[in-house]
């Protein structure tokens, strides 16, 4: 069984940003969770970070996320900037951090719908990968919940296809954890993110968020041609995810440039 964990805790004043950090909305945010033993992950990061592992029908399980969203108003925290708008998917592993304590997350990489990709790709050697993504949701201004949402991304890297469902009868729930607010700290507020950089050199950044309010929805049909790949998440595994969450809009700051580890 996980802690038990209050989001006050982990509720921290924005750190001032400064110089080249962005300031940017992530629209139909949903985050996608699978729990799969966690043998499947071995040797995808260093032996630095832990598996942060949920308890599931008694069997010690990782999870793995896919985050899609539109990144709306991406501009400068600082500065006055031009304003981006591009769709993106995050592919990220549950970790803990075992030099500091922290819980965090792997990132295996992202998809990005937008020329602006060669910065973090050609300057930070971000695993970010090419994709044209393309969103189609209706969300119910009375309700506040989706009656649509599809997702689709082409990409060489990982082609992916969601199509996710809310009603006002989806329940949050999460085994493994002692209560919901538990677990949505666990699965909603990582700060900290590290991964393999396009010349194997560890990478790290952070982002600050307020707490996010998100909702549980349904999948009606999945398919991330990543985790399959990687052999993490089998594509008849895919249509049983262990949570979905959704917010419609948020706001990230994000801590740039990208730090380099070794």
């Amino acid at each position: 069984m996980q802690e038990t964990r209050k989001l006050e805790d982990y509720l921290t004043p924005r750190p001032k940003p400064k110089g080249i950090d962005v300031l940017c909305g992530l629209k139909h945010f949903a985050i996608i969770t699978y729990a799969v033993p966690e043998e499947r992950f071995e040797g995808l990061f260093p032996e630095r970070f832990q598996l942060d592992t949920v308890e599931v029908a008694g069997q010690r399980m990782g999870l793995v996320s896919v985050v899609p969203f539109i990144d709306v108003d991406f501009t400068s925290a600082v500065f006055p900037f031009p304003k981006f708008t591009m769709g993106q998917t995050n592919y990220r592993i549950y970790i803990i951090d075992t030099e500091t304590g922290e819980r965090c997350v792997w990132f295996l990489g992202t998809t990005l719908d937008s020329w602006t990709l060669l910065v973090p790709r050609l300057l930070w050697n971000l695993p970010w990968h090419a994709g044209k993504v393309r969103f189609d949701c209706h969300l119910n201004k009375t309700t506040g919940l989706y009656e649509k949402y599809t997702m689709e991304t082409s990409s060489s890297w990982a082609e992916a296809s969601v199509e996710l469902v809310q009603s006002e009868f989806d329940e949050l729930e999460f085994p493994g954890f002692p209560d919901v607010e538990s677990a949505l700290v666990y699965l909603t507020h990582p700060l900290a993110g590290f991964y393999f950089r396009r010349d194997n050199r560890l990478g790290t950044y952070r982002v600050w968020h307020k707490a996010l309010q998100v909702k549980p929805a349904k999948l009606k049909s999945a398919n991330f041609k990543l985790l399959s790949n990687l052999g993490i998440v089998q594509e008849s595994e895919q249509k049983s995810p262990y949570s979905v969450l959704i917010e419609p809009i948020n706001e990230f700051t994000i801590y740039l440039p990208p730090a380099v580890i070794r």
